[in-house]
């Protein structure tokens, strides 16, 4: 990417369409182009405050290259306070949208075209008011190798205990976007539910000036995180969250595991009563692994996603095929 004539250390702020705010920070020194965004969904707060505090701090520590900070994709969606906006469209299934369309296309398209124009790319998100995940970094198992080895090590900036590289055929996201430009590009998922989460913010933020001392951009020493549980799988659909362990009825669920705890398969997971017929059905594990992913909202419709297994269950990394 071509870096605009900027003032050495100085953030430029646009603003656009109904409040997206848009920061750009321009070193003396050339170097990569990286962008970072939050906001997609519009019920995941704490990365708009990562992003926002990224944004103020960086100006003071960028030494080399350009970084542009997103701190809300989709206002519409963050407005209502919902993962979808106004117009019932989930931005991270419609990319890379139209300018001309809805108001979640038309941002599709804004956040679009700055990924095709960055070099590298960070994807900030939580559970939203939905589901709670233990902390992982993730990303598309592209095809060509150097990017995925690249995408490897962006990961491994972030120092959470869950590395996660999945199917790259899914089509839609801002990941896919990335991944047709041969931009390498990683998201970062952490928290959720109700309530703010302060090492959410934390942990993206520190995260992030990790990575730009990786990329050379910011001075200091990369650090060196402790082994993550990692795994690398390859079967159709491996990261669709949405998907995972479906409930089998209507009701409030109860879980009995905590994110992060080991299970063994056939272990309860939890379970699912309906106060109006009394009905009572438990949920089992069906394998061995960590659990990464909690349902959030306590009521539930038969189908709903109730939570989600890794299936490793030591430090290091693990590839499963098709």
């Amino acid at each position: 990417m071509t870096q605009p004539n900027l003032p050495a250390g100085q953030p430029i702020m646009k603003e656009r369409i109904e409040n997206e705010l848009i920061t750009i920070i321009a070193a003396k020194q050339p170097g990569s182009a990286v962008l970072i965004s939050a906001g997609v969904h519009g019920d995941e707060y704490e990365p708009m405050v990562a992003a926002a505090e990224l944004a103020a701090v960086l100006p003071g520590m960028l030494t080399h290259g350009q970084v542009t900070v997103v701190t809300v994709v989709n206002p519409d969606a963050y407005r209502h306070g919902t993962r979808q906006g106004s117009d019932g469209l989930d931005l991270a299934r419609i990319c890379p949208g139209s300018l001309s369309g809805s108001a979640s296309e038309a941002y599709a398209a804004r956040i679009s075209l700055l990924i095709e124009q960055a070099d590298y790319y960070v994807d900030m998100h939580t559970g939203g008011l939905t589901y709670e995940i233990h902390p992982l970094a993730g990303y598309m198992l592209h095809p060509d190798e150097g990017i995925l080895d690249m995408q490897r090590q962006m990961a491994r900036c972030f120092d959470v205990p869950v590395v996660w590289g999945t199917d790259c055929r899914p089509q839609g996201r801002t990941l896919s976007v990335a991944r047709d430009a041969n931009v390498p590009a990683v998201y970062l998922e952490f928290g959720g539910g109700t309530g703010f989460r302060r090492p959410v913010v934390d942990t993206y933020v520190a995260g992030v000036i990790n990575l730009l001392r990786f990329l050379r951009m910011v001075d200091g020493e990369v650090s060196r995180l402790p082994e993550p549980y990692w795994l690398e799988d390859h079967r159709p659909d491996s990261g669709y969250l949405q998907g995972k362990m479906p409930s089998p009825a209507d009701g409030i669920l109860m879980t009995e595991v905590a994110l992060g705890e080991i299970v063994r398969a056939g272990q309860c997971f939890g379970r699912i009563f309906d106060p109006l017929s009394g009905a009572s059905h438990s949920v089992y594990t069906d394998v061995e692994g960590i659990v990464f992913l909690k349902r959030a909202i306590v009521k539930v419709k038969s189908g709903d996603a109730l939570g989600g297994i890794l299936p490793i269950i030591k430090t290091g990394k693990y590839t499963i095929y098709e």
